[in-house]
């Protein structure tokens, strides 16, 4: 299918998304902030659940509830933001949800997981076996999953954030977005390019998991040897997902990916936090740091759009961020 054809259809299956969840998200607010004049927030982090991923996962569950009406459970896998608002999104439509989430998760989004209802599976799941563990689960049980980033259903529900920004913003230039699974940065490509908005796009992931900058690179999908060290829990992934390589690397929607490290990103939390007064979790920073550090290349000269994924934090790195020497 040439580029313009699946731009079309895609385009008409995102605003197909967008109707079908309006009525259950916020259209959350493009901001600025005393961090930069050139730079706007894309407040995601205000989102029901706290962060972008529920816009996917509504469109995903609505849409199986439209094609198949019987089905009562729904599976998932995630180490957190996702699985809330599948979680969430299982319960608006009267149905259940089983999540299963890594040892070692972030406690606060297990914690919302489970009082938004979800059967939590956490026993002998590791962040690297996950994804093997969730798929025999999902057989075993004859259960519909609802993958975090590798689906299309999924791609157009969060490609309604780029829309609402571009709507909101139609000055933008760059938009810069954090980088795990692909989801945001492959639906944010296809929502931009429907609209025949000249936006470039970037995507930012730590140096230690840089599979999809890699991906992008060499023309090939990579993955990582082992789940990477990183504070930015939302982009725990071993490799991007073959739709969104499709998406960002075999079409070549994405201008660039790029890599930052983590004292880059500790201060990137740090700014927004101090300075936006915005509280969001370290993968929300990673468009700040990218940003921050110059590795944007070819930057431009108007407005940079950043998205600002989700607030779900951890109290325990937040404030070890934050700490301040005090006397004694």
């Amino acid at each position: 299918m040439t580029d313009d054809g699946f731009i079309a259809e895609h385009g008409r299956d995102i605003e197909a998304a967008r109707q079908r969840i309006a009525s259950r998200v916020r259209h959350t607010p493009a901001l600025r902030t005393d961090i930069d004049e050139r730079l706007i927030l894309k407040a995601e982090n205000l989102q029901v659940t706290g962060a972008f991923k529920v816009r996917g996962a509504l469109n995903a569950v609505l849409r199986l509830h439209e094609r198949e009406p019987d089905v009562q459970t729904v599976c998932t896998v995630s180490s957190g933001n996702h699985s809330q608002a599948v979680a969430y999104a299982a319960r608006a439509c009267g149905m259940h949800a089983v999540v299963v989430i890594p040892q070692g998760a972030n406690p606060n989004k297990v914690a919302a997981t489970l009082a938004l209802g979800a059967e939590v599976i956490s026993d002998g799941v590791t962040f690297d076996n996950r994804e093997e563990f969730a798929a025999r689960l999902a057989a075993e049980r004859g259960l519909p999953m609802i993958h975090p980033f590798d689906d299309w259903d999924v791609i157009h529900g969060q490609a309604t954030a780029a829309l609402e920004l571009l709507d909101d913003c139609p000055d933008v230039e760059m938009v810069i977005a954090p980088v795990g699974g692909g989801g945001l940065l492959s639906g944010t490509a296809l929502a931009s390019r429907y609209r025949g908005a000249s936006v470039k796009l970037v995507g930012v992931e730590p140096e230690s998991a840089d599979d999809a900058s890699r991906s992008l690179s060499t023309g090939t999908l990579q993955r990582l040897a082992a789940t990477p060290a990183t504070m930015a829990d939302g982009v725990r992934v071993l490799s991007i997902g073959e739709r969104n390589f499709e998406v960002l690397v075999e079409r070549g929607f994405a201008d660039a990916i790029v890599t930052v490290s983590e004292r880059e990103l500790q201060n990137a939390v740090e700014e927004i936090w101090r300075v936006g007064r915005l509280v969001v979790e370290p993968t929300a920073a990673l468009p700040l740091a990218a940003f921050r550090s110059g590795r944007i290349p070819n930057p431009v000269s108007g407005r940079v759009a950043l998205m600002l994924t989700g607030g779900n934090v951890d109290p325990a790195i937040v404030s070890s961020i934050l700490e301040v020497e005090r006397p004694a």
